[in-house]
């Protein structure tokens, strides 16, 4: 069994994906030196805790999401154990309860004034315990984790419930539930039930670890407004393999789902709450002039640079025709493409692409003066009409670094200049970057700040927020109410509403005759205003769900919490000093009042007293986006694989060799690579892949350098892979020289001088010439193979050959080799980060499968952009050809011929 101790269970529900890369920070000091202990402990353990039962159940009712992760764990030694919880939930929501029942006693978490429970408990801190049970995981993930001994023959049942409003976002709501249970668990169950009397207009589940053999387990039921969601797979189903202590279930199960969209909206009552849903159908995009301001000093130099090149290209691809842009360079300078907004014609843009195609990295970080220049020109330009009057100006900001200047007269200087009268998007690219500062510049600004993750999909990142407020809608939108009927009310203003996005509006009723609830909307649309009223009727909602009143409640006041919480939260950092204040003061009530764990409010959790004494209580707090960004400095910079253009499709998992041979395991959700190098003589054949139930081989073959360099070191790369796939009968021999395809008693060969394209009823195959080779199994795993020549007359290096998979969660879990054992995940932690033999790569402890390894965070190359340069890929590096990492040993994988078995 996997974990460091115990059992881990990693359950990831109810948000956005992403993942975590454990580091211990300097409460991990206390847990560093025990380490060892703790693995030895771990070996006799393993077959003593056992988990019972996992259950996750998330209900949304008219978007508010209420999730409930219950797991029962037992502890079957005859001496006490200790067992680890750990859930990872979104950021955005708020922990409401934590509960751990032991021996028919609970013990609950308790919220309270941050600041008191960080008085009342600072001994606990200084005195080195772990005080904080939550920390920032991935991207947009935090993790709550608790751990208690157990005595002999005993269990524990933990129970933890979050809550949060789905966000619509790209004409979708999403759920993921990441479910990483690390072991098979006798009782798993997923159970999603969606209540939207708005009526649904489509619902979809899906996840990579769903095989063939698990999808017929998710069960799926729709009707007009309720949709029910279920996964709950045997043990042995969710084995790996047969006797395997290893699970399937380790990655994300999500759901999507829209509701039908009308004029007015949907407006729910319930309770004295009620709480107004708008987002109307079928209107024209309003046209946007949108200048692009671009950091390019000296710091966004090498990867940053050429990403925003990367995405700033495929972004002015994606610009309508009305909509007018403007491209802001800065450094210690100014410049711009053309001193004024252009049309996006396709003349324009083609422009506009060779332009950015130059733009390279120079200089300091005048931000100041880049975004002067860029709201001079969109003043100027509405102020000469040479942009329509319905339309609406905004500016997109992209910097790394800190501004040169002073933060707040930037901030003032920014605002005198908008004046209200246009939008301001910042990006904030990695983590130097002062993310409060343009967080509440945008925000003062009718706008808004996201953080751009160094990693190799940062393009797709940039990509994906531009599509979000690429089609403006509506612009000025105001809802409105019977004064004399509500109070309390939300934000009701909003300056834009932009495609596949929602409004809400929640408030108290103060009149319970509901007969003149009179709603109205105004708003500015591309040609005409947009004004719709209506009035609201109370819907019976013992009709609509009959036998399920249950799951109504408070949820519209809760609902209006959560959203009133969050916008005073936002008012509490902008503004004069007394709303400030206001803001705050009234934040932490309400967030007392109703439970939530906000970055006001602490949750005290206090353990039972054991054979040691009485554990200390600890803290669970809601971060701020400035201490996550502090927790991230404190990492080894991690990659990213290659995903497929989608704004929120998370990043697939690759697996490579390329080079001296240098294996890569790149993992997305940890947002980590893991590598090792293999040295061998040459003419050693390895086996790569293999799975035996899909009938997938793939072996490959290292070459020497022509003759032993100077420095004595012999270099080895493959030459040769041989891949066959039995149930078509088909095998490939792949050399630096040729391709050779063999199929039903037929071959054929291909040249790597010519580009050519075979497409068969079950495989594809197409070279690129003098680069690629891409071979596409239908349903199955794809291969690309890269060729890289070296200068013919170099005195040692010789052509070779890099593998690269993907599509690997297609494999069956029976799949194994070199790379294949990796294709279903690798859990491992790491640990006592400390300087290494060169500053720029330290060294770190890893505990993976049973074993303390010691690695070096280093850099391995992934050609598959630049065949030539390759781009650098942060890895953690396993010495001794892998030792500890790959089951066995690497001359376990030597096979005799090409095409034979191990």
């Amino acid at each position: 069994m996997s974990g460091l101790l115990g059992v881990r269970l990693l359950l990831l529900f109810c948000g956005l994906t992403s993942g975590a890369l454990v580091i211990f920070d300097n409460q991990g000091a206390k847990e560093t030196r025990n380490a060892a202990k703790l693995l030895q402990k771990r070996s006799t353990n393993e077959n003593t805790v056992e988990v019972h039962s996992v259950t996750v159940e998330c209900t949304v009712m008219s978007r508010f999401a209420h999730t409930v992760i219950t797991s029962v764990a037992l502890n079957k030694a005859n001496s006490s154990q200790e067992i680890f919880f750990e859930v990872e939930m979104p950021k955005t929501a708020f922990i409401t309860n934590f509960i751990m029942q032991i021996e028919g006693k609970d013990y609950a978490g308790v919220v309270k004034e941050k600041k008191k429970a960080k008085k009342e408990y600072e001994k606990a801190v200084s005195s080195g315990q772990t005080a904080g049970l939550v920390k920032a995981s991935g991207r947009k993930m935090e993790k709550f984790s608790v751990s208690i001994n157990i005595a002999a023959e005993s269990n524990v049942t933990f129970i933890l419930t979050h809550e949060e409003l789905l966000q619509r976002k790209l004409g979708r709501y999403e759920i993921v539930l990441r479910v990483k249970p690390k072991t098979p668990v006798q009782q798993f169950k997923i159970l999603a039930n969606i209540f939207e009397p708005q009526g649904l207009s489509y619902v979809d589940a899906r996840s990579t670890f769903l095989s063939n053999e698990l999808l017929p387990l998710v069960k799926k039921t729709v009707t007009d407004k309720k949709a029910h969601i279920s996964f709950s797979p045997t043990m042995e189903q969710q084995r790996k393999c047969p006797g395997c202590d290893g699970t399937l279930i380790d990655d994300d199960f999500i759901i999507e789902y829209d509701v039908k969209q009308t004029s007015l909206g949907e407006i729910q009552i319930v309770n004295g709450y009620f709480v107004h849903f708008f987002a109307p159908p079928d209107l024209p995009r309003v046209p946007k002039n949108v200048a692009f301001v671009i950091d390019r000093s000296g710091s966004m130099h090498g990867r940053k640079i050429a990403q925003t090149r990367d995405a700033l290209l495929a972004i002015l691809e994606d610009l309508h025709e009305e909509d007018h842009f403007a491209l802001i360079l800065f450094d210690s300078y100014v410049d711009c493409w053309r001193e004024s907004l252009s049309k996006a014609t396709k003349e324009n843009v083609t422009e506009a692409k060779e332009y950015v195609k130059n733009i390279n990295s120079r200089g300091s970080t005048n931000l100041n003066d880049g975004m002067r220049r860029g709201i001079d020109m969109l003043v100027k330009d509405r102020q000469e009409k040479r942009v329509p009057e319905r339309s609406t100006d905004m500016i997109i900001l992209l910097t790394d670094g800190m501004p040169d200047g002073y933060v707040a007269d930037i901030r003032e200087n920014v605002r005198k200049a908008m004046e209200g009268k246009m939008s301001l998007f910042s990006l904030g690219f990695g983590n130097d970057v002062d993310y409060n500062f343009l967080d509440e510049m945008s925000k003062e600004n009718k706008g808004l700040a996201r953080r751009i993750f160094e990693a190799s999909d940062a393009p797709l990142q940039l990509q994906g927020f531009y599509e979000e407020v690429a089609s403006p809608l509506l612009l000025e939108v105001d809802l409105r109410y019977p004064s004399n009927a509500v109070d309390s009310l939300t934000k009701s203003h909003f300056s834009q509403l932009f495609n596949g996005s929602e409004i809400v509006v929640a408030g108290r009723l103060t009149d319970n005759d509901l007969d003149n609830f009179l709603v109205e909307v105004f708003g500015q649309g591309m040609e005409e205003d947009f004004r719709v009223q209506g009035e609201a009727t109370v819907a019976d909602w013992n009709v609509l769900y009959p036998d399920e009143s249950y799951i109504f409640g408070d949820f519209t006041e809760r609902l209006w919490a959560y959203l009133t919480i969050q916008q005073l939260l936002e008012k509490s950092k902008s503004g004069a000093s007394d709303e400030k204040a206001n803001a705050t003061a009234k934040a932490l009530e309400m967030s007392l009042q109703y439970s939530f764990v906000t970055p006001l409010t602490s949750m005290v959790v206090t353990k039972p007293e054991t054979e040691e004494g009485t554990d200390s209580p600890l803290i669970a707090d809601k971060l701020t986006e400035a201490e996550r960004q502090q927790a991230e400095r404190m990492r080894p910079s991690v990659a990213m694989s290659y995903p497929v253009r989608t704004a929120y499709q998370r990043a697939p998992p690759s697996y490579f060799v390329d080079g001296d041979p240098h294996f890569m395991i790149e993992l997305p959700d940890r947002n980590d690579a893991l590598c090792f190098n293999i040295n061998d003589l040459p003419g050693t054949i390895f086996n790569l892949v293999r799975d035996s139930v899909l009938g997938i081989l793939v072996n490959g073959q290292v070459i020497g350098d022509k003759m032993v360099p100077p420095d004595g070191k012999m270099n080895t790369y493959f030459w040769k892979f041989g891949i066959v796939h039995r149930p078509i009968g088909l095998k490939l021999e792949v050399t630096t020289q040729d391709i050779s395809v063999y199929q039903d008693s037929k071959q054929v060969k291909l040249l790597w001088t010519d580009t050519v394209s075979l497409k068969g009823h079950n495989v594809d195959l197409l070279v690129t010439k003098d680069r690629r080779l891409t071979v596409t199994l239908k349903d199955s795993v794809k291969f690309v193979i890269l060729l890289h020549k070296v200068w013919k007359k170099h005195p040692y290096h010789r052509d070779y050959l890099g593998f690269y998979t993907l599509d690997t969660h297609l494999m069956s879990p029976t799949v194994h080799g070199l790379l294949g054992q990796f294709y279903h995940g690798i859990d491992y932690e790491v640990t006592d980060l400390r300087p290494g033999k060169t500053p720029e790569k330290p060294d770190a402890t890893m505990y993976v499968k049973g074993h303390e390894v010691n690695v070096t965070r280093g850099w391995q190359r992934d050609f598959r952009r630049d065949l030539k340069k390759g781009e650098n890929v942060p890895c953690w590096f396993i010495h001794n050809n892998g030792s500890g990492l790959i089951d066995g040993d690497a001359r376990d994988y030597i096979v005799p011929k090409l095409f034979a078995t191990v």
